[in-house]
């Protein structure tokens, strides 16, 4: 009689498990509905995208802040990747992918990029015109002086969207030597940026 009781028990939560997502179903189609918004539209709501900025939504980051209140570097900026043409490691590499400081290669608001300590240390905010902002994460044996290096996800993006430039950077914040994944977050996150990152969205739509 154990059996058949648990059996029961199992069947009546398994009714009430189906009746609730019939009826959380029912209401997100009436809520579509009423709304006008498509699934799509509640898909990007739930799991939003990484977003990544244009050519054009950099230059208008570029033009809505006074820069000239940081001090300027002049400095010879080019672009690398996690790739083995940049680092030497195939992706089936333990350290693939991961910078100097222990984080993770990012191209987002804030990149991650490499430079030279001495001059730029670990967990520094630069502003990078045309590229945006960057945090030095990484270093590189050619990266000596007044060279960066600018992150980028892809061969093409170097070649297409950098190359190399001599250009004034910005110096927003210089790091104190160390960078972690929580700390790259939390500059990603920032409630400013988010705001602008809305104001680029809906220019776009």
């Amino acid at each position: 009689m154990r059996g058949v009781e648990d059996v029961r028990v199992i069947l009546l939560i398994a009714k009430g498990v189906a009746f609730t997502g019939l009826f959380a179903a029912a209401l997100l189609s009436t809520y579509l509905l009423l709304s006008g918004l498509s699934i799509n539209d509640v898909s990007k709501w739930l799991f939003p995208e990484q977003v990544v900025f244009s050519k054009e939504d950099r230059l208008t980051l570029a033009k809505s802040q006074d820069w000239s209140q940081y001090p300027v570097h002049r400095v010879t900026a080019t672009g690398y990747t996690a790739g083995e043409e940049s680092t030497g490691k195939t992706p089936d590499h333990p350290a693939y992918g991961i910078t100097f400081s222990g984080v993770k290669v990012k191209r987002d608001l804030y990149s991650t990029i490499a430079a030279d300590t001495s001059v730029f240390p670990i967990g520094s905010v630069l502003f990078i015109p045309e590229y945006g902002f960057g945090v030095v994460a990484d270093t590189g044996s050619k990266i000596i002086g007044d060279r960066i290096d600018l992150y980028y996800d892809t061969v093409q993006d170097v070649y297409t969207e950098w190359g190399k430039k001599k250009l004034d950077v910005y110096l927003i914040q210089k790091g104190e030597g160390t960078l972690t994944e929580e700390m790259l977050q939390t500059l990603n996150e920032e409630e400013s940026m988010q705001v602008f990152r809305q104001e680029l969205m809906s220019e776009k739509e």
